[in-house]
């Protein structure tokens, strides 16, 4: 009989969801400019798509202005559209092959519809936590299915691995209230 199923594997994955979590509303913008607010925008290039900063080059040249320097002349219009469509409220102006992005003063709608993106993130990574958790138990059932390891264990196992999750949604459910603090601040 061996010891059940690897707890810090579980544990990884677990804190890899509260990363990308972490990332994805460090790129809510809150008043400032950031190059990192583009982060979400994909864009359908070559057939597939891809990620804003893998067809250009974003930079913050002043406060309440992102400029986005497009490598190939033909993504223009694909890069413009799919800022407009990714639901960040930005309206690129074309220039060339640059589009200058203002961004608009947050009002209170503005903020609101960001703090529901921000929770829209956080159900994302709770669900990604939530699934290494069912990963988890899957492998403890199947272990004891098969006799490896024996009840007792798999019982505790099971309730480390259900207090690491509460754990892990408790920091997200922390974390989204940050942001959300942070984003209605005027």
């Amino acid at each position: 009989m061996s010891e059940g199923i690897d707890l810090s594997d579980l544990k990884r994955r677990m804190e890899g969801a509260i990363a990308a979590f972490k990332h994805d509303i460090a790129s809510l913008r809150t008043g400032r400019a950031s190059a990192n607010v583009l982060d979400p925008v994909m864009v359908e290039a070559y057939g597939s798509r891809v990620p804003l900063n893998q067809v250009a080059n974003i930079t913050v040249p002043e406060a309440r202005m992102l400029g986005v320097s497009i490598w190939d002349k033909s993504m223009v219009g694909a890069v413009d559209r799919a800022i407009r469509e990714s639901n960040l409220g930005l309206n690129p102006i074309v220039d060339g092959q640059n589009l200058r992005i203002p961004l608009p003063e947050l009002n209170e709608e503005r903020r609101k519809s960001l703090v529901k993106v921000a929770h829209d993130y956080s159900e994302k990574a709770k669900i990604a936590v939530r699934n290494v958790r069912r990963d988890g138990m899957d492998s403890l059932k199947k272990a004891e299915k098969d006799g490896d390891i024996s009840q007792d264990v798999s019982r505790s196992q099971s309730e480390r691995v259900q207090k690491m999750t509460d754990e892990m949604i408790s920091d997200i459910d922390r974390l989204l209230a940050d942001k959300e603090k942070e984003i209605m601040q005027v």
